[in-house]
């Protein structure tokens, strides 16, 4: 039995997370279950899973929760800490980190240091901290499982105990796929004119607001290829990304040999959250076999850097090093969150990133203390640098 611990259970990823862990009562007991602002749709989980533990944002959506899961012996707790507690608590075996932001990173960390078996979700962490995060894996002899589609696909690719030697395992490059969002084929010119409710339309995908902005701008692919870059010790020149509008492909390494290895599947979510749930066995995860007949044909396309300047971006930051990471995702939260408001045109989300790089001077990010603090200086300039 996997005693777990997921952080941001009412998302997207939470609520198949626990879609997975219903389908197999026998190998999985949550111990503890966070939300931010869904009350309802947490009381809900807590009331069929019945965790030990259940967190939230405020005290006050603390005390409304309280009464509603009175006499099913769940305790309620509340804030950052409460957070950190539960992803840190003894008995916990595997902590899903699936908040979304900034925010994640904390309990996400705890988690590592606490020698947790982590399943990343939460891109933040490595994007963020990535020196200090693998950092923490290692000193506290933690697993670290990917969840994202992409880099749980090239970690399937990879030969058996793979450890970053590129050379010993004859691995030449990792290509990450991308679907290239709802905009792929939209005018440069209409680009001006795209709403949220436009953005958030991801063509294959079911996915929270703000990752799927980020995927229309290709900045979700942008902060993947900086977490390629921790969770596989990769080169940003040995980090490729090719459009596959399909989505079927979810990303393929290259051998020295000439030779492709990639991981199939239909687009969802549940796939790469039950091998990690299970790993290293197969469980099932509820998700249909891929039909290859009906998918009939698979496409591949560069990215247009000129359609998906945030994905330039990302690069960018990735080559400075240092903080420029944490910068970058902090810039792009504070747009995609004027862009969701209507404060913010589409177009102008990369140039707000592009200004904050300019105006934040990249320096060593050895430790939480100087990830936060790039982080709170980042969201200034960024503010500053919206219209």
């Amino acid at each position: 039995m996997q005693r777990l611990t997921i952080l941001g259970a009412t998302g997207s990823i939470g609520v198949s997370t626990l879609d997975v862990v219903a389908r197999h009562p026998d190998r999985f007991d949550v111990v503890a279950l966070t939300g931010h602002r869904r009350i309802d749709i947490l009381a809900e989980q807590c009331r069929r899973f019945k965790p030990r533990y259940a967190v939230v944002g405020s005290h006050d959506d603390a005390a409304r929760l309280a009464a509603m899961l009175a006499g099913v012996g769940t305790e309620v707790l509340a804030g950052p800490g409460a957070l950190c507690r539960v992803a840190c608590l003894p008995e916990v075996d595997a902590v899903m980190a699936a908040i979304v932001g900034a925010a994640g990173l904390p309990p996400t960390l705890a988690a590592a240091q606490a020698g947790k078996r982590v399943l990343l979700a939460n891109k933040e962490a490595l994007v963020m901290a990535g020196s200090v995060f693998m950092n923490a894996v290692k000193q506290a002899g933690a697993t670290l499982l990917p969840i994202d589609s992409e880099h749980n696909a090239v970690f399937q690719s990879l030969p058996a105990g793979f450890a970053g030697d590129y050379a010993r395992h004859g691995v030449h490059r990792i290509l990450l796929t991308a679907s290239g969002g709802p905009f792929r084929r939209t005018a440069l010119a209409d680009l001006e004119k795209v709403t949220p409710e436009q953005a958030c339309a991801h063509p294959n995908w079911s996915m929270g607001r703000k990752i799927s902005v980020d995927s229309a701008t290709m900045m979700n692919k942008g902060l993947e290829v900086i977490e390629a870059r921790w969770l596989f010790d990769a080169d940003p020149g040995q980090i490729d990304v090719v459009i596959h509008p399909q989505s079927v492909i979810h990303s393929l390494v290259q051998y020295v040999d000439g030779s492709v290895i990639a991981e199939l599947g239909n687009p969802d979510m549940r796939t790469p959250i039950a091998h990690a749930l299970a790993y290293p066995e197969r469980i099932d995860a509820g998700v249909a076999p891929l039909d290859l007949f009906a998918v009939a044909q698979l496409n591949f396309e560069r990215p247009d850097l000129e359609r998906f300047p945030c994905l330039a971006l990302a690069y960018r930051a990735l080559r400075a090093g240092g903080n420029a990471p944490a910068v970058l995702n902090a810039a792009n939260e504070v747009a995609v969150e004027a862009f969701l408001d209507g404060r913010l045109p589409f177009q102008r989300i990369a140039a707000v990133i592009a200004a904050t790089l300019d105006a934040v001077p990249v320096a060593p990010a050895d430790d939480l203390a100087a990830v936060l603090a790039a982080d709170a200086a980042a969201r200034v300039a960024a503010q500053g640098a919206l219209p």
